[in-house]
């Protein structure tokens, strides 16, 4: 049965707390400054997709995946990032259509689900011919990506993927959606919204007959802003329709390369849905490890010169043979 445990995480006493951790992981962790290379790419549908590459001239390359409102700048894709190309891998950090600093092109953005813009570049990856190897990793809204794409990929993901790690995966969107709308998860979701706006009021201006902003203020949830937003922009019939449809829980009996999701048990933003027991013990190929502690998004301790244990554990699980 592919579920570890124990889990080899530990956090330090101080870091005990899941929001201290998530506070000090994503917004306080400091990182040296990476030197990207920018690629811009075509989509089938006529937008674009901006990916941030980090080359040592490596025969194998990693897809890296970001969370809700995050993109390639972030600590912990930079993070990861850095411990890949020490380890030897190149790495594409993928931004999600309007997440790059320039709004994209279509009245659509991005959501949990929209695995058409990570096949497109999986397919650009390949296409360079420059790579033996490759890999996906994924960070919370990004793990729910990749773990879904490769649900829908199934076996034919053998032989040019050759594994992924997703972190913090909320494969229940349905059971995500209601805990991030728990009173203690007040501020995280009030930040979030703030964030969602600034990207429809941008999109309001360049499609001011479709997409208004008026009465975004009595927004309150996700649901509140899937309903208005993401369900009727990219053909759900509603906010249910879409968590049903893109969550990957139900994908990921199909998977068929060697995968890991790591979800902590304390993480604030996950309900008891999104750990997938029953279908890791029924997938050889599907590894399912619980750290009691980790928060969302954070698994941070300094034993590692600089390198956490999430980008440990994701380059060991990678370079497994």
């Amino acid at each position: 049965m592919p579920v570890i445990h124990p889990s080899s995480y530990r956090p330090p006493r101080l870091l005990a707390n899941p929001h201290v951790q998530m506070i000090l992981a994503n917004q306080l962790r400091f990182l040296p400054p990476a030197v990207l290379q920018r690629e811009r790419i075509h989509t089938p549908d006529g937008d674009f997709l901006d990916l941030d590459w980090s080359c040592t001239g490596a025969r194998r390359a990693a897809v890296i995946c970001h969370g809700l409102e995050g993109h390639s700048r972030r600590p912990y894709v930079r993070g990861m990032t850095r411990a890949l190309n020490r380890a030897g891998w190149d790495v594409c950090a993928m931004n999600y259509r309007g997440c790059s600093g320039e709004p994209n092109r279509k009245p659509q953005l991005y959501h949990s689900g929209a695995t058409e813009d990570l096949d497109t570049v999986v397919r650009h990856v390949r296409a360079a011919g420059t790579y033996e190897t490759l890999a996906l990793v994924g960070f919370s809204l990004g793990g729910n990506l990749v773990l879904k794409y490769l649900g829908e990929q199934g076996s034919h993901a053998r032989g040019w993927i050759r594994g992924a790690v997703a972190f913090s995966a909320p494969c229940d969107l349905t059971a995500s959606a209601r805990a991030i709308s728990r009173p203690e998860n007040r501020l995280y979701l009030q930040r979030f919204l703030k964030m969602l706006r600034r990207k429809i009021e941008a999109k309001e201006r360049l499609y001011p007959g479709l997409i208004s902003s008026d009465g975004y203020d009595t927004i309150r949830s996700f649901q509140d802003f899937d309903n208005r937003y993401t369900a009727p922009l990219h053909g759900f019939r509603d906010a249910w329709d879409y968590y049903r449809r893109a969550s990957s829980k139900p994908l990921l009996e199909r998977i068929a390369v060697p995968t890991l999701i790591v979800n902590a048990q304390d993480d604030p933003f996950l309900a008891p849905d999104c750990f997938p027991f029953r279908e890791a013990g029924r997938n050889p190929h599907l590894f399912l490890e619980a750290p009691e502690r980790g928060s969302h998004v954070g698994f941070f301790d300094a034993n590692g010169g600089g390198i956490i244990w999430s980008e440990r554990r994701a380059v060991a699980f990678l370079s497994e043979p």
